[in-house]
């Protein structure tokens, strides 16, 4: 077993077997408001925080990210439902040491059983299925996972894969139970974790209360969390102005409002931080007119991409590949790099000459435009890029409009291709190249919204993502980076920043930068009052 492994799950034992002798308090509700309605309590089946943020702290995963550590790292993995991890020699089998005792929130026991039924889940093997199955592409390279005994569980791998723990520390990666189906999941979770599900009221909000049998001795320390949904960005500033609400949705505050709230709440801690979260354009190559590879060039060359960053993020947001920049992102091009690729560079009006001319040869000018809509999801952080788009494409003769789409049916429309344009947000679940290509740019991903399939970038990111070395696997994936922008494959705008309020005696909460899904169990958090 490697040291570093069992340094974690050392550090970890002592961090539990600390924690009584430290300040925290017990008790208290911490309240939040929502942005919208999740479309289900589901995470296996949903591919938004909307779900993620108020249900993850119901389950557990085998292995987590350091949820006191703002950087999601390799490094900073350590045990939950897995006591100790191990590789076999060929790194093609990760065989899981699992805790005794712990009970699903029925009071059934978990065992390695469960953690099969999980991942036959992922794969569709189980007598069961998903709804929907976003994190199918994530473990393609699964061939099985066995339960060796009550307490041991093994993946098996086609091939090696030095990412599979970063993979599976993801708040995106809880394990399911057996014995509860899944359309239950839906509406009713059951899981391990430090609180239980209450109520999941549609358009009202979402209630936890403590889980009194938590097998982590000592935590939590909250009574409960309750979500209030709030679609409505000024009534929702409001109630944690006035005192409705102790913390606000996470990466909520834009810059704009980030001023109000300290004018008026000046006791309110807000932090500013980068989420692994980008606004990009997803074009339908299957249709036209964007069948037509010189008009989806010329979206890439219209765009102001720092007029972007100015409006919307006060200079704060960074302009990017389809991997997080650095020094946030482990793994993201370098600011130079990315500036001499055709389109990401300064001379915005040198691209849209360009553009222009690229229009000109499809049939567009002055007097013939190119009418469409802009869809996008009903959430301000898709809603007020999509209008400055709008307004940049009358740049290079093209009409448009904002078809604004109800969060429960947007990913469905995009899945289906019912759109001709969309200003969307990726949500990166983890800080890895294996999770962003496969999930997002792979041939036979469902997740691949637009349809990008190119057999020489499928074989990289197979050679990358089976690269034991650190150094080389980072020069491939700069390559696919730099090719997967050539190719116009999801036009990048920016890669988002920004706030999240609490008041000051909100305690334990660490908010992660390269992740807006993975640091949200709550365990840690206490209310000094």
């Amino acid at each position: 077993m490697r040291p570093l492994i069992l340094a974690a799950s050392f550090m970890a034992a002592f961090a539990c077997t600390m924690a009584p002798a430290l300040a925290q308090k017990s008790g208290g509700i911490l309240k939040i408001y929502h942005r919208d309605n999740p479309p289900s309590a589901s995470i296996l089946e949903e591919a938004t925080n909307s779900t993620v943020i108020p249900f993850m702290s119901v389950f557990n995963n085998l292995v987590l990210y350091d949820q006191s550590k703002p950087q999601n790292s390799p490094d900073d993995i350590v045990p939950d439902l897995a006591t100790s991890w191990s590789w076999s020699a060929d790194g093609k089998a990760l065989t899981f040491k699992l805790h005794d005792g712990v009970k699903w929130h029925d009071g059934r026991p978990f065992t390695a059983k469960d953690v099969v039924c999980t991942f036959d889940l992922l794969a569709g093997k189980g007598k069961d299925k998903l709804r929907r199955n976003p994190r199918q592409s994530w473990y393609g390279n699964i061939e099985s996972v066995t339960a060796d005994d009550d307490y041991t569980a093994t993946i098996h791998l086609h091939h090696p894969q030095p990412s599979l723990p970063s993979l599976l520390a993801s708040g995106y990666s809880p394990i399911y139970p057996c014995h509860i189906p899944p359309a239950q999941m839906r509406t009713k979770p059951i899981g391990t974790g430090p609180f239980k599900f209450v109520e999941f009221r549609q358009n009202e909000g979402i209630k936890l209360a403590r889980n009194p049998d938590y097998w982590k001795k000592g935590h939590p320390y909250l009574d409960g969390i309750e979500f209030s949904i709030v679609p409505n960005r000024a009534t929702a500033i409001l109630g944690f102005v006035s005192g409705r609400f102790d913390m606000t949705f996470p990466w909520e505050v834009t810059m704009p409002l980030l001023g109000d709230i300290k004018s008026q709440a000046p006791d309110a801690a807000c932090q500013i931080t980068s989420m692994n979260n980008s606004t990009n354009l997803i074009v339908n190559r299957d249709a036209p007119p964007f069948d037509n590879p010189d008009l989806r060039r010329a979206l890439s060359l219209a765009m102001d991409r720092k007029a972007f960053v100015d409006i919307l993020n006060h200079g704060q947001a960074q302009i990017g590949g389809v991997m997080q920049p650095p020094t946030d992102g482990i793994w993201g091009l370098p600011p130079e790099m990315v500036a001499s690729i055709p389109g990401y560079g300064p001379d915005v009006e040198k691209n849209r000459s360009e553009a222009r001319e690229l229009m000109k040869k499809a049939g567009y000018g002055p007097d013939k435009h190119l009418t469409l809509k802009v869809s996008t999801r009903g959430i301000s952080l898709y809603k007020d890029p999509a209008v400055i788009l709008v307004g940049q494409l009358k740049e290079i003769w093209i009409d448009a409009e904002v078809d604004i789409v109800e969060t429960s049916q947007w990913y469905s429309k995009v899945e289906r291709k019912a759109y001709s344009i969309g200003l969307n947000t990726t949500g990166n679940g983890v800080d890895d190249p294996d999770q962003n290509f496969f999930e997002n740019f792979s041939c036979k991903s469902k997740r691949n919204y637009t349809g990008y399939c190119n057999p020489e970038i499928e074989k990289m990111i197979e050679q990358q993502s089976a690269e034991m070395d650190k150094e080389k696997r980072r020069k491939l994936v700069w390559k696919i980076d730099r090719r997967l922008l050539e190719d116009n494959a999801r036009p990048m705008i920016m890669w988002n920043r920004a706030a999240t309020c609490s008041r000051s005696y909100v305690k334990g909460y660490v908010q992660q930068v390269n992740s807006v899904y993975n640091g949200f169990r709550f365990e840690d958090v206490w209310l000094d009052r």
